[in-house]
């Protein structure tokens, strides 16, 4: 029969009256039309419990699958009690709310769900994408309409863009129970958090399984993946499968057996998988007979991938050989055309000798030397010498087997066949990738270090390095290979160090641990990220190294400091800040404003100065500045005082944007001054979103950065759906203090002008030099920094950072990064030179002394403007009257010497008269008695005799200016009174 809406509708009716008439009719008879009725429109709903109310009852009700389509639902009815549930094997049947076992070919949990079939979306979850904030322009840049999580048959995969999407599921739960799941999560830059009322974020790695704990009552289950910057490269995406939940009081439903497993008789709890050479279809209560799962194929011709090489073992006369081996089960076939066969074993050869810290006792096994003794690995164990104590750690160079503290494994969420293969094989003198199932495998390589153990000499250092790790490799690819290093620290989160895509020539690299913790190693090598067949990529580590490792061997021998015991050889540690002196083999400080150099010889060499502008700490650990530095020109000194800055500088750069409108900055944190106790902290929180912000701030995170200065790329949570702005990449730019100077190149290190131009003369930039000593791929030396500080009065004391134009993300090159710091607190000391004076009107008696700063003002703090003075003065008026009074003293002057001058003039000229009118007289000249006046005689008396004209007074002053010489002699005949003969 076909239900159509007509007959579906007159059904309806036709239910309701039979419904109606059913106290006047046969009951058994109408009861069957009911159910009759019932059964034909089941498929139009489904069956719910209702919340349990206070007495512990609830109600079963009909619920339509199309919303508002309520015509002819059954009526509700008293439902099992709250505490009813079905055990193992069974399910709810809720037409007749009774616990039915599950049909053969089919499991159930009883008070569980279990999803481990992803052939389609499982009823229950959805994909919800969010779109993406605005662009830069207002526009949307990306819509996210196709982004979603795709069943992929046996595990689900996230998205790859940078889409936030989540896949939601939700579910009643009776009582406590938990949800537990596995997945592969090998990318950071794709962040992938899962959450119920809490976030748990989801540590990076090549796959976990996750267990958490839920509440009674309803829990929405989210798994939320987002992009975090794509860039160019590809996103490898996260993997989920395995979802169970424990805690339901019922399943409505049996769940089927996926393929290649099976269960035989009905109320099976779990499915079983097929045997070998057996296959099953989906939902099969047996196998049937063929070589594979799944389904009968055609065996393939054998290839390089269906077999893998290994040494064997040293034999008596130490030897060994490469051997090749199928690997199991076998499935491919060998005499087809194009297979491939098994290789031959190669030649017998002398087998390497042992790693160092190894010794062979005429036996075909490398055993480690016992505890205080050490070895090269050729030569047996030996004491080290009075004086010296054997260093620790692990240092493989010759790989014959794996060592018993390294393990290998293949991993991929989506290819089981992985599970059983190794992921690295021994080649003698190097450890190579093996062929795996797929080439989209990941082939993992691990090293376990319980902790680091320092030498005694040091082990009470405040040690800024614990331990190191070397290794040398290679890689050989045609594809988009890559080799990731990755490193667990405190049994919590995955990190990736480094990785290098692509073919790489053979190098070194060193990871420096500045913890002491538990830490995994981890090298994982994949082919490329889609299936494909490229064989023949290779990665090959040839040598790797552990120093100060906790359970390591010794190759070697280290000299310490002794005791101060006469003939003592017991080895004590060094104070904080002391080298072994090599002669006397006891503790040395360094001296001042050095830094002790980790794993240098035992010298005073190893104590290394620190650069211009900068002092060491009390440790001699590192170099720093003190926020104090002084500059001399000429006879000018200059004081500087950079405290005012603060402590740590932030500058936000950006924002900047990516291809598909992801919006991003790049933060970077500087630390100008101070020590260990005052350096900038970066974090990661995609990886880990648990941290706190206390911890981040002290630098306590699984993948915090410390240093003096250091970069993150900040993603703002608004539009993106995130709880909290990410923050990711963070880097190390510079752990190394080189020295602050006005010179433009320290240590070669260079800032080019061009960069920052200046606008004043007066005051010098000063250039505070860094390094980070973390080799990357692309910085073979390591990274380097400038930061340059400018004096400039209009900013405050914190005042701007910012980058170079022509760089707007701080560096041009990738390597160094140049940084301006414009500020007022960048500016000098203020000193006597830098104000002058203003003197004051002298006003009622007082004048005020003024003192103002020199225009510009180039100078901060120091010296302080003096207080104005007040000072007695005289005024105007008394100037006036003392110069008046002065000049009537000088005309009085004048006037008496002039009246002195004409009185005496005139005596003279009496007296010349008169002996000018005797010689005319006689013709001759008398006989004077004297040329003076005679006694008795007065001038009064010979005035009537003399006739002469009265000159004016301007011809008497001119009279006695011209006859200066005269008069001279005229008194000097006075004076001496001569006589004339």
């Amino acid at each position: 029969m076909v239900s159509t809406p007509g007959h579906r509708l007159k059904l309806s009716v036709a239910c309701a009256i039979i419904k109606c008439l059913e106290p006047l009719l046969l009951w058994r008879l109408i009861s069957y039309a009911y159910v009759f009725c019932v059964s034909f429109l089941q498929g139009d709903y489904y069956y719910e419990y209702t919340e349990c109310d206070s007495r512990g009852s609830r109600w079963r009700v009909a619920i339509p699958h199309e919303p508002g389509a309520c015509t002819g639902l059954p009526e509700p009815v008293r439902g099992t009690e709250c505490t009813f549930s079905c055990k193992a094997g069974e399910f709810l049947e809720m037409s007749a709310q009774e616990c039915t076992q599950c049909a053969a070919g089919s499991y159930s949990l009883g008070s569980g769900i279990r999803f481990d079939q992803w052939d389609a979306m499982p009823a229950g979850f959805s994909s919800l994408a969010t779109l993406l904030e605005n662009g830069p322009h207002g526009e949307d840049r990306l819509t996210c309409n196709s982004s979603s999580w795709v069943p992929q048959g046996n595990y689900l995969e996230s998205n790859r863009d940078e889409c936030t999407v989540s896949l939601i599921y939700a579910v009643h739960l009776k009582k406590q129970g938990s949800v537990s799941f596995e997945y592969q999560y090998p990318d950071n830059n794709l962040l992938f958090e899962f959450f119920v009322s809490i976030t748990h974020s989801l540590s990076s790695s090549e796959n976990i399984h996750i267990h958490v704990n839920l509440k009674s009552g309803t829990n929405i289950l989210y798994w939320r993946t987002g992009g975090v910057l794509m860039g160019s490269k590809v996103v490898k995406p996260v993997l989920l499968k395995n979802v169970q939940i424990e805690g339901v009081a019922y399943t409505s439903e049996c769940f089927p057996c996926k393929s290649g497993s099976f269960s035989r008789v009905p109320g099976s709890s779990t499915c079983e998988p097929c045997p070998r050479d057996t296959y099953s279809n989906h939902g099969a209560s047996s196998c049937t007979p063929s070589e594979g799962s799944g389904a009968c194929k055609k065996r393939p011709p054998c290839s390089k991938k269906d077999y893998f090489q290994i040494h064997t073992a040293c034999d008596h006369e130490g030897k060994t050989q490469v051997i090749y081996k199928w690997i199991e089960p076998k499935i491919c076939l060998e005499g087809v055309t194009g297979a491939e066969t098994l290789p031959p074993g190669g030649e017998r050869e002398p087998c390497p000798p042992c790693n160092p810290g190894f010794y062979n006792n005429d036996t075909a096994i490398c055993s480690p030397c016992p505890p205080g003794t050490y070895s090269d690995g050729m030569k047996p164990c030996q004491q080290c010498p009075a004086g010296t104590e054997p260093t620790l750690g692990y240092e493989y160079k010759w790989w014959n087997i794996l060592p018993s503290n390294m393990k290998t494994s293949c991993f991929n969420v989506g290819n089981s066949k992985c599970d059983s293969m190794n992921g690295w094989e021994v080649a003698g003198d190097h450890i190579q990738s093996g062929a795996g199932s797929s080439d989209n495998d990941y082939l993992i390589l691990n090293i376990h270090v319980p902790g680091f153990k320092l030498p005694t000499s040091v082990s009470s250092h405040s040690a800024t390095e614990f331990g190191r790790i070397t290794f040398e490799f290679e890689t050989s690819c045609v594809a988009d290979c890559e080799l990731y290093f990755m490193m667990v620290r405190f049994l919590k989160s995955t990190m990736v160090v480094e990785s290098w895509g692509r073919t790489k020539t053979r190098q070194t690299y060193t990871h420096i641990m500045t913890k002491n913790a538990s830490v995994s190693y981890t090298w994982a090598f994949q082919r490329t990220n889609q299936p494909s067949d490229y064989v023949n990529d290779v990665a090959r580590i040839y040598s790797i190294s552990v120093s100060n490792a906790v359970d390591g061997v010794s190759s070697g021998c280290r000299v310490c400091a002794l005791s101060t015991q006469p003939s003592s050889s017991t080895c004590v540690p060094c104070p904080p800040g002391h080298y072994i002196d090599a002669l006397t083999s006891q503790c040395s400080e360094c001296p001042r404003n050095t830094y002790l150099v980790p794993h240098a010889a035992p010298s005073a060499d190893a104590c290394k100065p620190c650069g211009p502008g900068s002092r060491s700490d009390k440790d001699h650990s590192l170099c720093y500045s003190d926020c104090h530095f002084t500059h001399t020109d000429g006879n000018a000194t200059l004081t500087f005082d950079f405290s005012l800055l603060g402590s740590v500088g932030t500058l936000m750069n950006g924002p900047s944007f990516t291809s598909k409108g992801t919006k991003y900055f790049h933060q970077f944190n500087i630390s100008l001054c101070g020590g260990q106790g005052q350096l900038a902290v970066c974090t990661d929180n995609v990886t880990d979103l648990s941290v706190s912000d206390a911890q981040r701030e002290k630098g306590e995170g699984p993948s915090a950065v410390k240093t003096f200065i250091c970069q993150s790329t900040i993603i703002p949570a608004s539009g993106r759906g995130f709880h909290t702005a990410l923050s990711s990449q963070s880097i190390n730019l510079a752990d190394t203090f080189l020295g602050a100077t006005v010179d433009d190149n320290l240590d070669g290190i260079r800032v080019t002008p061009e960069m920052y131009p200046k606008t004043s003369k007066k005051v010098p930039d000063i250039n505070f030099f860094y390094r980070s000593l973390e080799v990357t791929s692309s910085c073979q030396s390591g990274r380097s920094a400038v930061v340059t500080l400018r004096c400039n009065p209009e900013k405050s004391t914190k005042g701007d950072l910012s980058v170079p134009s022509q760089c707007p993300a701080g560096t041009c090159n990738g390597c160094t990064f140049n940084f301006l710091w414009e500020s007022s607190g960048a500016c000098p000391t203020c000193t006597e030179r830098d104000y002058h004076q203003i003197e004051g009107v002298c006003k009622g008696g007082h004048q005020d002394l003024l003192y103002v700063w020199t225009e510009p003002k180039l100078c901060m703090g120091g010296v302080a403007l003096p207080e104005k003075k007040t000072l007695p003065c005289e005024g105007m008026e008394f100037w006036v009257r003392l110069g008046a009074g002065v000049g009537a003293f000088t005309a009085v002057l004048l006037v008496s010497l002039t009246c002195y001058f004409w009185k005496k003039n005139k005596r003279l000229e009496y007296k010349y008269s008169r002996l000018v009118m005797s010689a005319n007289k006689e013709c001759e000249m008398p006989v004077a008695d004297s040329c003076a006046v005679m006694e008795g005689e007065n001038e009064g008396d010979m005035e009537d005799e003399v006739v002469y004209t009265k000159p004016s007074l301007l011809g008497k002053l001119k009279a006695i200016a011209s006859k200066v010489g005269v008069h001279s002699i005229n008194v000097l005949l006075k004076e001496e009174n001569l006589t004339v003969l």
